[in-house]
């Protein structure tokens, strides 16, 4: 992905292999994996490792848009259907264990089944909810997060929506940049969280970031990363909106690599 050349690589394998035996247990993994994606960036004079790499995403994500929305406005249960558009995005992952197939998943996405179906549960807090905040993930989710929101602002015309992204790059995941020109700035708030590691870390979030989220009446959480940062806090108005990519989060949710979940905190 990265395009190296053998010498590059041999060092970027070296540098994994120093961090590798450093990681710690008591940290989640996206804790773990900040500081080695931070040294490889550090060595190849790269501040953004993925920066064209998102772009593209960004722009495959686009061509679904139409489709996707003519898909939901046929819909007989437009939040249902709004909300697994919004994990179908969740497809579009660098750093997962397993890849899947974008076009494929477009295609298959009103046959997909939500092996855990909280959708009810979110859909009456977001009745009684003025403050959202919606914890973004990687780059191209943003095209997908762009229809569910604005189908959120629809049906929910009170909801203030705050759209956290990344504090700096990581990975492929969405930062302030990676957003210019993007509808999602009309529609949201677009928060930079100050969250230098591929889930949202609580205490690494800037004062504003913090203030916004602890007065937050229901937060959205896309992707792995948020739900391995943020599985623990069942203190919070929180859903999680995932596709299960890896054998881990597999077992921690007990359900299949592949499954689509909106699991209420």
């Amino acid at each position: 992905m990265l395009g190296l050349d053998q010498d590059q690589s041999k060092a970027v394998l070296d540098i994994a292999a120093r961090h590798v035996p450093q990681f710690r247990f008591d940290l989640t993994p996206p804790q773990n994996a900040t500081p080695l994606y931070q040294e490889i960036a550090t060595y190849l004079k790269r501040d953004d490792l993925y920066a064209q790499i998102k772009k593209e995403s960004i722009a495959h994500a686009q061509r679904f848009r139409e489709k996707l929305e003519t898909i939901l406005k046929a819909s007989h249960d437009d939040f249902v259907t709004g909300t697994k558009i919004a994990v179908l995005g969740n497809v579009i992952d660098l750093a997962s264990e397993v890849q899947f197939d974008l076009d494929k998943a477009v295609e298959t996405v009103l046959l997909d089944h939500f092996a855990i179906d909280d959708t009810s549960s979110l859909y009456q807090q977001l009745q009684h909810a003025e403050n959202v905040v919606y914890l973004a993930d990687n780059a191209g989710e943003n095209i997908f997060d762009g229809i569910y929101i604005s189908l959120l602002k629809r049906l929910f015309p009170k909801l203030e929506i705050y759209y956290f992204v990344r504090g700096e790059p990581i990975i492929n995941d969405l930062t302030l940049k990676d957003l210019e020109g993007d509808p999602l700035v009309k529609l949201t708030r677009i928060v930079d969280s100050g969250v230098p590691t591929p889930g949202l870390v609580y205490s690494l979030m800037n004062q504003e970031a913090r203030e916004i989220f602890d007065r937050a009446d229901c937060i959205i959480s896309k992707g792995m990363g948020n739900y391995e940062c943020l599985s623990d806090r069942d203190d919070l108005p929180l859903f999680f909106l995932l596709k299960v990519k890896c054998g881990v989060v597999a077992h921690s949710l007990n359900r299949q690599i592949g499954d689509i979940i909106c699991k209420k905190s």
